[in-house]
């Protein structure tokens, strides 16, 4: 009996023991409230736009066909890398062909016609070259006859006279008579022949116009006959899809043997990504945060497809088009990506940093701290923490114009009499973790309030120069 009172007084003074350990903690005094304190530090800052794109080509050609037709050869797969004017596929040729046999028989026929139509040109310009030549040797005789016939007039009228007075010869009269009447009929028969030589000559100008006539139908012909030849021609080269540029094949659409239907529109056959040497990313960033990209702004990615690695690019462009989607409005960013190693493939999703502001040694603060309000504190106005966007917007008014006012905060610190004390504090940029300190209000190393709770015995508390408090036990 004795043992177990003794046991059972033990434990009474146990009890009591955590009693007064409970009730009466030591290290502080009962009316002091537990608070999470940081200090203020110095540190580098970046602000930073979040946002998610899709890898694309920098030029994706889409090659198609212009023609109808079976696919007879297939030379280029996916991954397939091409150069410009490399054949990809082909489509049947042999209906074209015989079209394109059928033009050249046509051409052939329609030259062989100019060339008719040439040579008789070349005959009556012959003729009218001798008709003119005869014409002149026919008015030479004229002339000749003209003469002959004045002289003979001259004789008659001399015989004539001496008839009369009786000293000529009858014969010698009737002599020149008939010489008189011969040349009068040789000119009238040179007359007759150079009418007739001017009514030759004349139609073989006319025979010379109409074969100049016939040589331009003919050579029309000829040019119509060309250009159905050559509109064959090109339906011919067009059975051959070329690729229209340097690249690498991403897509194929067809296979061997498949009809290729382009009554209305050209079917897509092959897709060719010019250069995947470099790639762009379509990053759909917020209209909150446009206003802090530039071009030239460092960004920073990971895919998927390499978790463990960081990859690099420069924004490039923001495009004026924006997107609503439920009431959401983005914009596209355009960043520009080395690929000289060709890890990057398109439609990759990239989980992207665009890196908009930079501090080095900043004075900072915990975001905690500017998102900490007391319980019962007083309602005075105190500004809600700024949001990253807001804050990088004021820390770039201020880069171009120093006399903007920055963007104020609130955060609190431990007042002599142990409870919170407000402070307003202008802010500069952040990072999300932290955020700059523009002013002197609060010194590198002061404490401030991050969060309610019992203090820990931590840094935080050495440097706020706070005593640690007992932990209680339940």
């Amino acid at each position: 009996m004795r043992r177990t009172w003794l046991w059972l007084i033990g434990i009474v003074a146990l009890c009591g023991a955590a009693a007064f350990f409970l009730w009466n903690p030591s290290g502080g005094r009962a009316s002091d409230a537990g608070y999470r304190l940081a200090a203020v530090d110095r540190g580098d800052l970046t602000a930073s736009v979040r946002a998610t794109g899709t890898l694309n080509p920098l030029t994706t050609v889409l090659v198609g066909s212009q023609l109808s037709g079976q696919v007879v050869e297939v030379l280029a797969d996916y991954n397939t890398p091409v150069k410009q004017g490399q054949v990809v596929a082909r489509l049947f040729s042999e209906q074209i062909k015989s079209r394109r046999d059928a033009a050249l028989a046509d051409l052939t026929q329609a030259q062989a016609e100019r060339d008719t139509k040439r040579a008789q040109i070349d005959k009556a310009r012959s003729l009218l070259q001798r008709s003119e030549a005869i014409a002149d040797d026919i008015a030479a005789q004229r002339d000749r006859a003209q003469a002959q016939l004045s002289e003979a007039q001259r004789n008659f009228d001399r015989q004539t006279e001496l008839v009369a007075r009786a000293v000529g010869a009858q014969n010698n009269l009737d002599q020149t008579r008939t010489q008189l009447e011969i040349q009068k009929a040789a000119l009238v028969s040179a007359t007759a022949q150079i009418a007739s030589n001017r009514a030759e000559a004349i139609g073989l100008k006319a025979d010379i116009a109409l074969a100049e006539a016939g040589l331009k139908s003919a050579e029309a012909a000829i040019m119509q006959r060309e250009a159905k030849l050559r509109d064959i021609e090109i339906d011919l080269s067009r059975t051959d899809i070329r690729s229209p540029v340097d690249g690498v094949v991403v897509k194929r659409d067809i296979d061997l043997g498949q009809t290729v239907a382009a009554s209305l529109s050209a079917p897509t056959l092959f897709t060719i990504a010019q250069d995947l040497r470099e790639i762009d990313i379509y990053a759909n960033v917020d209209e909150a945060d446009v206003g802090r990209l530039k071009p030239d702004q460092a960004v920073s990615f990971t895919v998927n497809a390499y978790p463990n690695r960081n990859f690099t690019g420069r924004v490039r462009l923001v495009r004026l088009g924006a997107q609503t989607v439920q009431n959401v409005v983005t914009y596209t960013a355009v960043i520009g990506v080395k690929n000289s190693d060709l890890a990057l493939l398109p439609g990759m999703t990239a989980n992207l940093q665009i890196v908009t502001d930079e501090r080095r040694n900043a004075l900072r603060i915990p975001n905690a701290a500017l998102r900490f309000r007391p319980t019962g504190a007083a309602a005075r106005p105190a500004s809600r923490a700024p949001d990253e966007g807001a804050r990088a917007g004021a820390s770039n008014r201020r880069a171009a114009n120093p006399g903007d006012s920055a963007m104020d905060g609130q955060v609190f610190r431990l007042g002599p009499d142990g409870e919170p004390q407000s402070l307003r504090v202008r802010l500069g940029i952040t990072d999300g973790s932290f955020t700059e300190v523009l002013d002197d209000k609060l010194a590198e190393g002061a404490p401030v309030i991050i969060g309610s709770g019992p203090r820990n015995g931590g840094a935080d508390s050495e440097r706020a120069g706070t005593r640690p408090r007992a932990p209680r036990l339940f």
